[in-house]
C-alpha cells in the first residue's frame, strides 16, 4: 500500500525477525519506522517518536500491548494503532479493539495482511475502532 505521503511507523515487537519484515515492507512502500523491543523501551520512546500509526506485538517481554495501547492512549488520544499477535481467539480480538487497536493481525501473516490492516486503519477516523 503505497501512500502519496509518507508516514512514521512506531512498532513494538521483541522478534527481531518479525521486526525485520515489518521494516523491510513498511520501507519499501516509502514509510519510516522507529521500533521498540518491550513496553519499557516503547513508552519512554512514544513521546519523542512523533509517529503516525503504532503496530505493536501483544505479547510483549515486560507486558502485554493492550496496557502498553491503553498507557500511550493517554498520552496520544487520536493515535491510530494495529495489534499483532499469535493470540487469534475472538476474545482477544475483543480485548485489542476495546483497547484502542483499529484492527488486530494474527501471527503469523504476511505483506498482504498487513497493507488490509493499514489500509482499514487509514480509512478510518483517529481513534475509531474497526474490527479484525
Amino acid at each position: 500500500m503505497k501512500s502519496n505521503t509518507p508516514l512514521k511507523f512506531f512498532v513494538v515487537e521483541n522478534h527481531q525477525d518479525t521486526l525485520d519484515a515489518i521494516k523491510m515492507f513498511l520501507e519499501s512502500q516509502g514509510h519510516s519506522v522507529v521500533a521498540a523491543p518491550d513496553m519499557k523501551s516503547a513508552l519512554k520512546l512514544a513521546p519523542r517518536a512523533e509517529f503516525d500509526i503504532l503496530i505493536s506485538d501483544i505479547g510483549l517481554p515486560d507486558g502485554d500491548g493492550w496496557e502498553l495501547m491503553k498507557r500511550l492512549r493517554d498520552q496520544i488520544p487520536e493515535m491510530k494503532a494495529i495489534a499483532m499477535s499469535g493470540y487469534g481467539m475472538r476474545a482477544d480480538l475483543d480485548k485489542s479493539k476495546a483497547a484502542g487497536f483499529a484492527a488486530h493481525l494474527i501471527k503469523p501473516f504476511g505483506p498482504a495482511d498487513l497493507d488490509e490492516a493499514l489500509k482499514k486503519v487509514l480509512a478510518s477516523p483517529a481513534g475509531e475502532k474497526v474490527n479484525h
